[in-house]
């Protein structure tokens, strides 16, 4: 009995298959939503008392007494419902963690065949909460998830009155087009999108919608209307510059002027290379723009960056909805936290780490790079240890595990991890499984269906992945790249929402003392990320700092 008392109590669900329900006719399933809300477990029992038979009804009695008993002296859970009349409208799909996803009940009468928000299904077990794991109030309380001080920052457009008046000349001029071809991954498609408009703003000429060359490693064929929405791109920009389909007739047969900007390549570049040409054959096409533009711009240009970045480039109708879905059926038990994983195979071979899974694994990242060396982007002069200690290495989930225990990130967080599938599988997420059970990714959280338009297709997964991130309460990347950078930037400009940087070159000498008692090794690691949770930080760096990832002081502004 006193065990019972000092036990905490949280809700567990079962929920009904959905084969159960899809063998039920519609009229079967109107019958029951319509039937009056009498208990008939109730109304049996009391039939049964009025005209069963007396010394039957007292055996069953005394046998219902003998297990409540049993119950009160050894704490057995009972399998019946605290709510006996409660009804549940729809099927539903139970997920680890108590994550509940439920159809609406439009798909009984032929409506749209959409998710709802996650339901509690009609049975309800109560069950003891371990010793040490937190309440759902406890991890809301916790430390982990507050937030940053954004300082009054907030998004701050408004450009120039020179700019503004040259407008007009370049969204109506029919002369100059620019093509572009944008590669790589979804991330770094995006940033190549975000540097054709500047350069076609500079150049005072209409953009063609850009072209995504299929990436050699994920092959998509996605094109920019599958992953954004492309007529929420040409309306946000209207005023900068024309976003054209397609080149006009008149322009077909023009043999176009080709180039690749060297890298850091400035307005005034730009316009002595290309302008003279340009302005005699009309159409201009530029290939590898990744990184080519100059991250010093003029103020108005800096603004038009982000202006892309943050408010133009707004994902597909279909992606936006199941990635929005996915982060309402992750907040819907309270906060959460995003993580990027860095751990598929070809990241191992670029970035010239190894996983530290298994000798095996670790020959076959060696293997892969020997036999593809075109793969590898990073420093070959550098061994594998030194790359790791100089913090040029994703984190493993061992190491992502450590480093969440030390910020203090609750046992029972809920935690989705974004990226594509690790090499190693399920034994290279396990030190994180073991630490932290609620660990979804969109494959957990989504139905079967609702995945199968962007199977195959890992730009439009990438995207799913982004806007659930973006929209955790807490996000932190295993490794800088593309997206981290990206998101960063987002989350600064959503008002500066938790972002923890990883001080991998600071941590990892603490991270392989294994004399550091844990209490020390905590305080260190915190100490050495009192900083790097998202606080708004000034783009100082001119040369070195993307104002997408930095967005003070060009984009964004505060009262003082």
């Amino acid at each position: 009995m006193a065990k019972s008392k000092n036990n905490a109590k949280k809700l567990s669900y079962i929920s009904v298959p959905s084969q159960i329900i899809n063998s039920i006719s519609s009229s079967s399933l109107q019958s029951l939503l319509e039937s009056p809300k009498k208990c008939a477990r109730h109304s049996k029992f009391f039939s049964f008392f009025k005209w069963g038979r007396p010394r039957l009804f007292l055996f069953i009695l005394s046998l219902l007494a003998f297990f409540t008993m049993l119950k009160l002296g050894f704490n057995l859970a009972t399998p019946f419902s605290p709510f006996p009349c409660a009804t549940s409208v729809g099927f539903s799909k139970s997920l680890p963690g108590g994550v509940v996803l439920s159809r609406k009940s439009g798909v009984l009468d032929g409506g749209d065949d959409t998710v709802s928000e996650p339901l509690i299904t009609s049975v309800q077990l109560h069950a003891q909460v371990p010793r040490g794991v937190e309440t759902g109030e406890e991890i809301e309380k916790s430390e982990f998830w507050e937030q940053p001080d954004g300082l009054g920052y907030k998004p701050c457009l408004g450009f120039s009155r020179e700019y503004r008046r040259q407008s007009e000349g370049v969204v109506k001029n029919r002369r100059r087009y620019l093509m572009v071809v944008v590669s790589g991954g979804m991330n770094q498609q995006r940033n190549q999108i975000v540097d054709a408009v500047v350069i076609a703003r500079i150049l005072g000429a209409a953009l063609v919608v850009p072209i995504l060359q299929v990436n050699v490693i994920w092959e998509d064929e996605s094109e920019f209307a599958d992953i954004f929405d492309l007529e929420h791109f040409k309306s946000v920009l209207a005023n900068d510059v024309r976003v054209v389909s397609a080149l006009p007739s008149t322009h077909l047969m023009t043999r176009p002027v080709e180039g690749s900007p060297p890298p850091h390549a400035t307005p005034s570049w730009i316009r002595s290379h290309y302008l003279r040409r340009f302005n005699r054959e009309g159409v201009l096409l530029l290939r590898g723009l990744d990184s080519r533009l100059s991250k010093d711009l003029p103020p108005d240009l800096q603004k038009l960056r982000c202006k892309v970045a943050f408010d133009a480039l707004r994902f597909a109708k279909p992606v936006q909805e199941l990635g929005n879905n996915i982060a309402e059926r992750m907040k819907s038990k309270g906060p959460y936290l995003a993580l990027h994983l860095r751990m598929e195979k070809d990241v191992w071979v670029r970035t010239g780490c190894l996983p530290g899974l298994s000798p095996e694994y670790d020959e076959i990242v060696k293997t892969e790079r020997i036999n593809r060396p075109e793969l590898l982007t990073a420093k070959s002069n550098m061994t594998y240890h030194e790359r790791k200690l100089a913090g040029l290495c994703p984190l493993n989930a061992v190491e992502v595990t450590r480093l969440l225990k030390a910020l203090g990130a609750p046992k029972s967080a809920r935690i989705y991890w974004a990226g594509g599938q690790p090499l190693g599988g399920k034994e290279a997420l396990q030190p994180l499984i073991n630490e932290f059970q609620n660990l979804y990714s969109k494959e957990d959280l989504a139905l079967p269906e609702e995945l199968e338009p962007f199977a195959n297709k890992a730009s439009l997964m990438a995207a799913i992945d982004y806007i659930v991130s973006e929209k955790s309460d807490v996000f932190m990347p295993s490794h800088g790249g593309n997206m981290g950078h990206a998101i960063q930037g987002h989350r600064a400009y959503a008002g500066h929402k938790k972002y923890i940087t990883p001080n991998k070159r600071h941590m990892l000498p603490y991270f392989l003392n294994s004399s550091l008692p844990e209490e020390e090794f905590n305080r260190i690691i915190k100490e050495l990320h009192q900083d790097s949770l998202g606080q708004p930080e000034l783009r100082t760096s001119k040369a070195a700092r993307d104002v997408t990832k930095y967005p003070i002081p060009e984009c964004m502004c505060n009262d003082s």
